[in-house]
């Protein structure tokens, strides 16, 4: 097993729908990498009994917590506990790239 990763190594573009892959899923949580390309969206949507968040590794997006929108850019934390909705689109001029965790994973 590989415990270090580039996450660049493993990012990636579509056409159709945002990219996402799994960087790595123990038992107890869930890494993975999305991919937006500019006007790309996540729609908003809830994870019952898991947490997730998403961190910005490039690019900004504006993304919807509960009632509650705003911008982020590289280097910020976006949290979305259990049950809230989120999503996220990307608004910039840039891909964004999201590092996400979901914990517990999904089996």
């Amino acid at each position: 097993m590989n415990f270090f990763l580039n996450w660049q190594e493993h990012a990636g573009s579509q056409v159709e729908k945002f990219y996402k892959t799994a960087l790595w899923q123990g038992d107890h949580v869930m890494v993975g990498l999305n991919c937006l390309e500019v006007n790309q969206v996540q729609s908003v949507h809830a994870h019952q009994g898991a947490d997730k968040f998403y961190f910005v590794l490039e690019g900004s997006g504006r993304f919807r917590v509960g009632d509650e929108e705003r911008q982020a850019e590289a280097g910020a934390l976006v949290l979305a506990p259990a049950g809230i909705s989120h999503g996220v689109v990307n608004n910039g001029n840039v891909r964004l790239s999201l590092l996400v965790a979901i914990a517990p994973p999904f089996k």
